[in-house]
């Protein structure tokens, strides 16, 4: 995630670190390149081909619909970004609810603050899960050595640790600390860890259709290439200036479709999973009435990880 003060829209206009501009900085140079040529072979083409001269009215017209696939191809990115920063305050919701409700109703028992410590080691394993990164250092110190060792090598780590926070309420259940009615409320709780993990997982796996991304960015290419020789038909030397600004809103588009289309990375755009995480866990900690034992993650220049 990019932090960031709210500028003036004046100073906007010249922001660089955060933009998409370094990513396609070298495709809007060969814009320039191609604009600069047009325009100095405009006249020769023109009074030796003036028929086969591109039009511009054909570009508005190819123009028009590009924009209606990039801002449907970007709706579908921002709806899978939106989802997974839905699931993650459902996620701190769900472990705000579970801690809260085992402290109030088992305080001294020992299983909640292992269901307490249980809940964050999750948080961090699912994480990892969605992210490809190890984790290690947070599950070893959030797990008792049996789970952390059965834990350690799996492939699905979350998973695993939910099933042993059910272990830890059926055992509460069994030894009489809640009753059959507490233990069900519980256990809606924990489902939604469950759920949160499905739907993490779900978006995480299931990019949109490759072909798609591919004619998209086939289209958005070409037709940025080309457009330089049609406008320069119609406005001679301004067409490196405006085509390099049609482009720029095109390619712009189409990379921050590909930014958003994967919420779970590390790049500028993406949820910034790390300090949510410690978000979650100094949460609970507070609930719990004891102090943070990790200090939070710090920002990478304007990025939060």
């Amino acid at each position: 995630m990019i932090i960031r003060p709210r500028y003036h829209w004046f100073r906007l206009l010249f922001i660089w670190q955060g933009s998409v501009v370094p990513r396609i900085m070298s495709r809007l140079l060969l814009v320039l390149v191609i604009s600069l040529l047009a325009s100095i072979w405009a006249p020769w083409w023109i009074s030796r081909h003036a028929q086969s001269s591109l039009n511009i009215y054909i570009f508005t017209l190819l123009g028009v619909s590009l924009a209606i696939f990039l801002g449907f191809r970007n709706s579908a990115s921002y709806e899978r970004f939106w989802e997974a920063r839905k699931l993650w305050g459902g996620l701190l919701i769900a472990s705000r609810e579970l801690s809260g409700k085992c402290l109030a109703l088992t305080p001294d028992a020992p299983q909640t603050a292992l269901l307490i410590d249980g809940i964050c080691a999750f948080i961090y394993a699912l994480k990892g899960h969605l992210r490809q990164e190890d984790v290690s250092p947070h599950l070893q110190r959030l797990l008792p050595e049996a789970q952390w060792q059965r834990v350690h090598q799996a492939r699905n780590q979350p998973a695993l640790i939910v099933a042993w926070l059910q272990q830890l309420l059926a055992e509460l259940r069994r030894d009489g600390s809640i009753n059959d009615w507490q233990w069900q409320t519980l256990d809606k709780n924990m489902d939604t860890l469950v759920e949160v993990q499905g739907g993490c997982e779900r978006i995480s796996t299931t990019p949109i259709p490759f072909t798609y991304r591919v004619l998209l960015n086939r289209t958005v290419t070409i037709y940025c290439m080309l457009l330089p020789v049609g406008l320069s038909t119609s406005i001679g030397w301004v067409t490196p200036l405006i085509a390099v600004f049609i482009a720029y809103t095109f390619l712009a588009l189409d990379t921050l479709g590909d930014e958003l289309e994967e919420p779970f990375g590390k790049e500028g755009n993406d949820l910034p999973l790390a300090a949510m995480s410690h978000n979650i866990e100094a949460s609970l900690r507070e609930l719990q009435g004891v102090p943070m034992q990790v200090p939070p993650p710090q920002p990478d220049g304007i990025y939060l990880h």
